[in-house]
Order: structure tokens, then sequence, then C-alpha cells
């Protein structure tokens, strides 16, 4: 009796051990994870936010879970909702407007997880954004319209399902609005496709504006469309279209450097990244007292005059 009383007593006291092991790693927290929904991965712009986000997170201990949503916004809210069920603690959408993101970060607030946005703006469930598109669009727009003397033909590349493209579109209409003898056509470019888009509504535009026929620049939402459109002014030898771009990417850098591209306003996206992570992990912990901020790191014109010391200062910038 005394051995088999023994016996039940050291059985029971496991038990209770291996029950208090469960108990304890259920509530052991999970490790940080930080979700970023990107509109397309193959941005280099993009890119660069990520890697300066994934830096930071990574000094924070912080996992990361990266999400092409291929410009489509559904794509986004599906990605946003599966993020959340997952126990994510924060979330960064890159560039989607936060009003295609309704399902999403209402997903998002009812489980508590942190939104920050890169070029989507700000909304009431947002606790912080940067890479708002005007701030980047005016110098370019400004020195494109004093290049051409306020006249002249424009070809606008345009993107509307991207917050960042839209402000940088309404910034170019209103500028050239104080200018009646500029006239704009506007091309809707696609995600993904963008570089050939670009370069086909430059093929059909230098069609109808051939040599001669007064100032003409071609103006992209942001880098990548312009510089398609730079494949077709090379195949038709048509250095008498200036070019702009925004963004500052490698490419959109060299071509600035060799000629082809007029203007870019370069951003440190990197830092944007690193910035919105350090930015989320302080709003995490002032939930109830965080107020909704901007969080805009400077950008720089990079031109014919200011290339070779941009490229002297931040080498990197120009591939090498």
């Amino acid at each position: 009796m005394r051995t088999g009383f023994k016996r039940g007593a050291l059985l029971i006291a496991a038990m209770l051990s291996l029950t208090s092991m469960i108990v304890w790693a259920a509530d052991a927290p999970k490790k940080f994870t930080l979700g970023l929904v990107s509109i397309t991965v193959n941005d280099s712009s993009n890119a660069r936010f990520i890697k300066g986000a994934t830096d930071a997170a990574k000094k924070l201990g912080w996992d990361t879970v990266v999400i092409d949503a291929h410009g489509n916004a559904d794509e986004a809210n599906a990605a946003f909702q599966n993020l959340s069920l997952r126990g994510v603690g924060a979330i960064i959408d890159l560039v989607f407007p936060v009003s295609s993101l309704g399902a999403g970060l209402r997903a998002a607030d009812d489980a508590g997880v942190v939104v920050g946005t890169w070029g989507g703006g700000l909304g009431d469930k947002v606790a912080a954004t940067n890479g708002t598109g005007g701030i980047q669009a005016q110098p370019i727009v400004e020195q494109m319209v004093k290049d051409m003397g306020g006249k002249g033909s424009i070809l606008a590349l345009t993107y509307h399902a991207g917050q960042v493209a839209r402000e940088r579109e309404n910034v170019l209409d209103a500028i050239v609005a104080k200018y009646p003898g500029i006239k704009v056509t506007k091309n809707e470019v696609r995600i993904p496709g963008y570089l050939q888009d670009g370069a086909e509504f430059a093929s059909a535009w230098l069609a109808s504006h051939p040599k001669g026929s007064g100032p003409l620049a071609i103006w992209g939402s942001w880098d990548d469309p312009a510089l398609g459109a730079i494949s077709s002014l090379k195949q038709q030898g048509r250095n008498d279209v200036k070019v702009y771009g925004q963004n500052g990417n490698v490419d959109a850098i060299v071509a600035v450097k060799d000629g082809w591209m007029t203007a870019t306003a370069w951003a440190a996206v990197e830092e944007e990244g690193r910035v919105m992570v350090e930015t989320l992990a302080l709003a995490g912990t002032q939930k109830g007292s965080w107020k909704p901020k901007a969080v805009e790191v400077p950008v720089i014109v990079v031109n014919a005059e200011t290339i070779k010391g941009f490229l002297q200062k931040y080498p990197e910038a120009g591939g090498k």
C-alpha cells in the first residue's frame, strides 16, 4: 500500500510540474513581429524602406514579415487582416492610402496592432506616417516649369492607387495651373507594368510632339515610369525632352549623371524606415496617450548642378 501511495504521489507531482510548465509556456511573451505590407517589393524605394525598417526591427529584437500586395488594395487589406490574426505587434503600410485600407485598419485596431504608413497618410487608426509625396514633388515641379520657361507640353505619368503618387499629382496640378502656356497630357501607369507603360506612353506622346514643337518634358509620379519613358527617348534619339522624377533610386541618379534625367528628389528612404520603426516602438508603449504624427525625413534635389557634390556625400545612392 505504501509503495503504491508513493508512486501515486510521485505521478501527481510530475503531472503538476508538467502542468505548471505548460501554463508558463502559454503565458510566456511571444517574440514581437513587425509586418510590412508593400505596394510592390520590386520597386527600389520600397526595397530601401523595407531594408531600413528590417535593420531597425532587428536591433529591437523583432522579427519581420514582408507581404507584397502587387499594387492591389484588396490584397493589402487581406494582408492586414491575416497579420493581425497572426498576432503581429505592428504593421507598416507602404504607399497604399489609408482611405483604401478600411477593413485592414479595423482588423489591426481590433487586435491592438500599432500601425504606421510610408506614403499612406495619417488616419484615426494610424500612429505615424512619413514619406509624404508632396514634399518631394514641390521642388521638382517648380524646377520643371522654370526649365520650360512657363510654356510647352508635359507628359505626366500618374498612378492613382498610391497615396504618394496622388499627392505629387496634386502638387503638379496646383503649380502648372499658374502657367496657362503649359499643356499637360496624363497617362495612368500600372503596378506591375510601370516601366513598360512609361515607355509606351512616352513613345505615343513623342509621335505627336516632334523636335522643335516647343519646350517638352516628361514627369513621373515616381522615378520608374520616367525611367521607362527614357528608354523610348534613347531609342528615338530624343535628347530634346527633359525628364523629371521623384524618389532618387539608383537608376534615376545614374540617369541624372548621364544627362537623361533632368532632376529627381532623393529621399533617405532607409532612414525613413528606421525612423518609422523607432516611432512605432515608442507609440506601442504610449498607446493611451500617443498622438498621431508625421515623422518626415528631408529630401535632396539631384540635378546637373548638384549631382557631383551629392555623389561625393552619398556614393551609395549612385550604386557604389
